[in-house]
């Protein structure tokens, strides 16, 4: 077997003590089981394998990408797999234990000014690649990145619930995720409702993202969401610290931030069959502050 044969088919683990609507069941699928520790690996996966088989890209090649992290790490183990080269960009604020997980693969790593946010990283990311020629796969406009999903985790998430989910919860950044799951479930079911996560004005949640218009990413379609929940930073985090103290879920601050806003949907359902994407582990921010308490 190789290690990109253990991406995908992550567990489906029913929330057991947090859910206050009994009549509502919420699952979290729990991507941080993958390899590379994140929901990352199978967009990583998706847009090597689809830049190789184009003959984009071969062995030997350097690809040059803006992070703000768990893609960064996905993208470094894939790409040290397949015989190329990578330099990562992101802000300087990311957590140190995702710097060092990339260096770990073999990636160069450099930081962007935090106040600049993942924006300017992005920015610094296309002039490398015109200036030195070096390919960038592009999250944010690579259909490879939601076609990954439509082609693993929203079939994973039908068969896992038997076709009886009603709901599905994900965090909202690249956006690849919801675009992808929401494609195939919405084939399945077109009553399916895809809701995303956003963080309220002033909050700031790795993963989750209010873009500016300039920003957003090209794959994002606004008619495959049905809605938007917004969290804010306080909630996200007091929710991944109960996430692992009542559920033994150890997860990072987007999987809070989703969580809240499937609990917020529960109250408002008299039944239901949510999916919410757990989308890292939390053994990502033990440098931050995130589990301080």
């Amino acid at each position: 077997m190789k290690i990109e044969q253990l991406i995908g088919n992550t567990p489906l683990i029913e929330l057991q003590n947090i859910p206050s609507n009994k009549k509502v069941t919420i699952y979290c699928k729990l991507e941080g089981q993958n390899p590379g520790g994140s929901v990352k690996d199978r967009a990583a996966l998706g847009m090597i394998n689809g830049a190789l088989e184009r003959e984009d890209i071969k062995p030997g090649d350097t690809l040059v990408e803006a992070t703000s992290g768990n893609t960064g790490i996905a993208l470094a183990m894939i790409a040290a797999m397949k015989g190329l080269n990578i330099k990562l960009l992101m802000p300087e604020s990311t957590t140190e234990e995702r710097i060092k997980s990339m260096k770990a693969f073999g990636a160069e790593v450099i930081l962007t000014p935090a106040e600049k946010t993942i924006e300017y990283s992005r920015q610094l990311a296309e002039e490398m690649a015109d200036d030195h020629g070096y390919f960038q796969l592009n999250q944010f406009t690579n259909p490879d990145n939601y076609k990954m999903h439509e082609r693993t985790t929203g079939p994973e998430i039908w068969k896992d619930t038997n076709g009886k989910i009603t709901h599905f919860v994900s965090a909202m950044g690249t956006t690849g995720t919801i675009m992808g799951v929401s494609r195939y479930l919405k084939s399945q079911n077109p009553e399916v409702q895809i809701v995303g996560t956003q963080p309220t004005d002033g909050s700031s949640i790795p993963g989750i993202r209010r873009w500016s218009p300039e920003y957003l990413p090209k794959i994002f379609e606004a008619e495959r969401v049905d809605r938007t929940i917004d969290v804010s930073e306080k909630e996200a985090t007091e929710m991944a610290r109960r996430m692992a103290i009542e559920e033994g879920i150890f997860a990072g601050m987007s999987s809070g931030g989703a969580l809240t806003a499937a609990l917020k949907l529960a109250e408002e359902l008299a039944e239901g069959v949510i999916v919410c994407i757990t989308c890292d582990r939390g053994d990502r921010y033990l440098s931050s502050a995130l589990f301080d308490h």
